[in-house]
């Protein structure tokens, strides 16, 4: 019994997220499972807190960013079917040899995934959920799409989610306007958008914004 309703919410949830993804084919997400979580910790504070964040179309987002974003997190993006089997295998290698995680290798797709309906728990059943939501995502939404709710939600800074809010959160400029420097940095900031927020000229930070730009004339674009 107990066995049968547990397998009966599990596909009721599947079946949520599979209308979910398609209805945001042609309409965009007003929120995110991270940033409604973002919002509560920051309420908890500061009950008035509100998130900056401005949707704005894939057309109106500067390639620079798109190509950044694509070589710091995803460079197989537009190849692979959500899983970048090669990255994960390297990432799994370079974590051994450090002795802690220190790579993930996640790809665009699952980050969105985690983001747009998962807690931000650690456990073997929520990366299993996220892989089911990613193999979803990918049947459902084509590249460009994934793409650009991505680049509308992921967070950049404490409370700051999206191009449009981040770029003018830190330059002070639309996201279509954005130099590939900036894009750059913006692009190196996204596995610590808090403290990089906080820290805008980190020797890391600095050196990894340089890296990218480096390698933003090979990337792929949907």
């Amino acid at each position: 019994m107990i066995f049968g309703l547990i397998f009966a919410a599990f596909l009721a949830f599947q079946g949520y997220v599979a209308v979910k993804l398609w209805w945001w084919e042609d309409h965009n997400p007003a929120s995110t499972a991270f940033m409604e979580a973002r919002l509560a910790v920051m309420r908890e504070k500061m009950p008035n807190a509100k998130l900056k964040q401005q949707w704005v179309p894939y057309g109106k987002i500067s390639s620079h960013l798109k190509r950044a974003i694509l070589v710091a997190e995803d460079d197989r993006f537009v190849d692979h079917e959500g899983f970048d089997w090669e990255g994960i295998q390297k990432a799994m290698d370079k974590n051994q040899k450090k002795g802690k995680v220190v790579a993930g290798g996640s790809t665009i797709s699952q980050q969105l995934a985690k983001n747009l309906f998962l807690s931000g728990e650690r456990s073997m059943l929520r990366k299993g959920e996220e892989a089911i939501i990613t193999l979803m995502m990918e049947r459902l939404l084509d590249k460009e799409r994934i793409l650009e709710i991505y680049l509308n939600v992921i967070e950049w800074g404490d409370g700051v989610f999206g191009a449009e809010a981040a770029s003018r959160h830190y330059f002070g400029v639309a996201a279509a306007q954005l130099s590939q420097e900036q894009a750059a940095k913006l692009a190196a900031m996204v596995p610590r958008p808090r403290f990089y927020d906080r820290n805008r000229n980190a020797p890391w930070l600095l050196k990894k914004t340089q890296i990218i730009l480096e390698r933003m004339p090979r990337a792929q674009l949907p």
